[in-house]
């Protein structure tokens, strides 16, 4: 049976939602699902903008053809060729073999890529500047490159005035019904999704964020997450702040891996003497909370604590792994501090701190402090020490 919601007199939503899904791109916790919005325009000519993920195709094509009422469809417009958009795409283009696609050169040279059939439809590539005409209503296409796929556009309804925004402005997570934005946004699971997806391209948002400033918008209609009304200010906001890898708060992650506790120990006294000392703690076992979740956190606040032990002469394998997708995504404007841990021969304060080598505007905030096997009278105190530091360094 269709699903569908009325959004403006002739633009339908068509998308659908993905509850049994655990991994996003099989990697992401979901708990709350997926969803994967795509979006039909009834005009003199009709118009759908993107198609969806295979998990929603049972519904997905009877959505479109229930929306387009018997008329025939003239333009799918690709936004990102992304598999989660483009996966119901043959199905479209057997149901409406006359269709045009419209997308970016870039895409349509991926276009074979990830489609099964062939594509004898007209391709019809677009760039910054150029429109499509439906009728009333006017699109004009702008390039996203890197936001986050090279191939990446947007598109602005002069009539409406709405942004569709391909991945951009999204969120993890199903909709339940509420396609737009009618309660109060998790930003945690924006910034969550922001740092994860889009994050490595500060530079790039920037680009885009500037090319949307000068649209009037009322509306953003992005392929993942509610489309946005009432709080487009607010979540612009965020994507400025996070584009330029500014923190939004004073305050220190904690992020440690432990093997017998005794690095966990370090960390714990470390964390006390901080919230003593008036500075907000954010605290994670690496071993037990996703990166995806201490990513998001670390563009957030201020300060960074990593600590590890040392294992087979290296950095302990989850303490790795996170400080590989903080350098991945580019994060930099961060006042760091590590601690090493090794009973014999610790090293792993040395190779954190050269992984940060190449990353932009790092701040290593006091030494590296050692622990040798456990917290004793000597390490505690450099320990204090170091708490100091990092609270004189956000204070």
């Amino acid at each position: 049976m269709h699903c569908t919601r009325q959004i403006t007199d002739d633009l339908i939503w068509v998308g659908g939602n993905d509850k049994k899904l655990s991994m996003f791109e099989g990697y992401y916790p979901v708990p709350d699902g997926m969803s994967y919005n795509s979006y039909v325009l009834l005009d003199e000519h009709t118009a759908l903008f993107d198609c969806a993920s295979e998990s929603i195709s049972n519904t997905f094509a009877e959505n479109v053809v229930r929306a387009l009422n018997g008329r025939t469809l003239d333009y799918l417009i690709i936004h990102h060729m992304e598999p989660d958009h483009s996966a119901d795409a043959d199905d479209i283009l057997s149901i409406y073999p006359d269709v045009k696609i419209v997308c970016t050169s870039k895409a349509s040279a991926m276009l074979t890529q990830f489609l099964s059939r062939e594509i004898p439809n007209e391709i019809i590539e677009v760039g910054d500047n150029d429109v499509l005409t439906l009728g009333s209503h006017t699109l004009h296409f702008m390039t996203a490159p890197m936001v986050h796929w090279p191939e990446v556009m947007m598109s602005y309804d002069d009539k409406d005035e709405i942004l569709f925004s391909a991945d951009a402005f999204g969120t993890f997570g199903t909709l339940d019904g509420a396609v737009t934005d009618v309660e109060d946004l998790n930003i945690d699971e924006y910034r969550r999704y922001y740092t994860n997806i889009v994050g490595k391209y500060g530079t790039q948002v920037k680009a885009v964020l500037a090319k949307a400033s000068k649209l009037k918008i009322r509306m953003i209609c992005p392929l993942h997450g509610p489309m946005l009304k009432n709080q487009i200010g607010k979540i612009i906001e965020k994507y400025t702040a996070w584009a330029a890898y500014e923190s939004e708060e004073k305050g220190t992650v904690l992020a440690y891996a432990t093997i017998y506790g005794n690095t966990g120990n370090a960390s714990e006294i470390l964390a006390l003497k901080l919230r003593e000392k008036g500075v907000k703690v954010k605290m994670y076992d690496t071993s037990v909370t996703h990166s995806s979740y201490i990513l998001s956190d670390i563009f957030k606040y201020s300060n960074v604590v990593l600590a590890s032990p040392t294992c087979n002469s290296a950095i302990f394998v989850t303490m790795e792994n996170l400080i590989s997708e903080i350098t991945a995504h580019n994060v930099q404007n961060k006042s760091i501090s590590v601690i090493e841990n090794g009973s014999w021969a610790p090293v792993a304060g040395k190779l954190m701190r050269a992984k940060f080598e190449k990353s932009k505007n790092i701040t290593f905030i006091g030494d590296t402090l050692t622990v040798k096997s456990a917290l004793n009278k000597e390490s505690l105190s450099k320990l204090e020490a170091l708490a100091d530091e990092i609270a004189n360094s956000i204070t």
